[in-house]
């Protein structure tokens, strides 16, 4: 390691992209790439979207121009559809209460930086959940203190309250939760959120609502009487705009103010604005995917749930998390699995091998049918090599 490098980032793994998967084995080129290991939308803009954008991008953006800074148009058009969706009064929440990042990470950042920097606070996740917060905590050198779940996928209250009063030096000031939670897909449930509810002010909640579209469960209305909390959410899913790279935070105003302090000037590209302008301006249209995904999602845990070797969970985003029973979890196990990640990879499909399960996006109908195919072919052959191996050699 080069030797001005901080010694302490020799402990952190990066996070790992697709489509080469953790091993970085290409995927063949005949075969039909299904990328169900991002949690992204399967469907592309329709095209009359993409025209609308490439007109602005020819008419109405010039390129050797910054982008607009304050984001003032596409904060007022986000507040207007959070009050919207939120089902109360227009003028609820307003731009003072948006702050729009590029992805959901740099807002992840900027609320570290603006709790725990410098020494003064730690972190609470309860594992498995989404990597990138303690990831994004170790880079800035802000400690990480992790609690488990219930077997359900619940986070472990006595064990997270215990974390809270008897951590010190520094002490934990930010609690990250996903609603729902990925890889898992659990919406959290009522004792967890009265839980967060009873937590000190000074600890800031981040509940992370990246797949809000998908379970339309929120706690956004609670934000007017929360202070402490923050919901995030993206563009990357429902909204189809992964590519352009836009999250959002809503919050109390002075938190916001906080956060853009520690913005990066002109911190989102002008045609990922525009994109975002676009899509709320469409959301009926672009939104009209979500019941198809849901209904292809009911179809895929019932067809997983229907095989002996599976355990599956519900889930209320646009992903299905399962693993290999519990007969199957001995010795090798986690071979097993990789194996199997291995051979649906080898036929064309990704997913994301994590805690102990697969994580598998809801993709097209053919997608899904594919996978479900492949998935099968991978397990039928797994039990033919057990068969094999129980058979005395001559």
């Amino acid at each position: 390691m080069l030797p001005f490098i901080r010694s302490d980032l020799n402990q952190i793994r990066a996070y790992t992209p697709h489509p080469s998967g953790d091993d970085g084995k290409p995927v063949t080129a005949a075969i039909t790439l299904d990328r169900l290991d991002t949690n992204e939308s399967p469907f592309d803009l329709p095209v009359e979207l993409k025209e609308k954008l490439a007109w602005t991008y020819q008419q109405l953006i010039e390129s050797n121009r910054y982008p607009d800074g304050g984001h003032e148009a596409l904060k007022q058009a986000i507040a207007e559809y959070v009050n919207e969706s939120a089902g109360i009064n227009p003028t609820a929440f307003t731009p003072a209460n948006i702050s729009v990042g590029n992805g959901s990470d740099e807002l992840i950042r900027s609320l570290l930086i603006a709790t725990c920097l410098g020494g003064e606070g730690s972190i609470l996740v309860a594992h498995p959940t989404f990597s990138m917060y303690a990831i994004l905590a170790q880079t800035l050198g802000i400690p990480v203190v992790q609690v488990q779940r219930e077997a359900n996928f619940e986070i472990d209250l006595a064990a997270a309250q215990l974390a809270i009063e008897q951590t010190q030096a520094p002490a934990i000031r930010v609690v990250f939760v996903v609603h729902p939670n990925s890889p898992t897909g659990n919406a959290l449930t009522s004792s967890e959120l009265e839980w967060l509810r009873n937590l000190p002010e000074e600890i800031l909640v981040v509940i992370d609502e990246a797949y809000f579209e998908f379970s339309q469960t929120s706690v956004v209305r609670e934000l007017l009487q929360q202070p402490n909390w923050v919901v995030l959410r993206t563009f990357s899913k429902a909204f189809r705009l992964a590519a352009h790279r836009v999250g959002y935070a809503i919050a109390h105003p002075h938190l916001i103010a906080a956060l853009e302090k520690i913005r990066l000037p002109y911190n989102l590209p002008s045609f990922s604005a525009a994109a975002a302008l676009v899509a709320l301006q469409q959301r009926q249209l672009l939104l009209e995917s979500v019941p198809q995904l849901l209904a292809e999602r009911a179809k895929l845990i019932y067809a997983l749930k229907q095989h002996p070797a599976l355990q599956v969970w519900d889930s209320a985003a646009n992903f299905i998390y399962l693993q290999l029973k519990a007969t199957d979890f001995k010795a090798g196990a986690q071979d097993s699995l990789g194996n199997l990640t291995q051979q649906l990879k080898a036929n064309g499909t990704l997913v994301r091998q994590i805690s102990g399960g697969l994580r598998i996006t809801v993709g097209s109908p053919e997608e899904n049918l594919r996978t479900l195919n492949r998935l099968q072919a991978a397990l039928n052959k797994r039990d033919e090599g057990r068969e094999a191996s129980k058979k005395p050699s001559l």
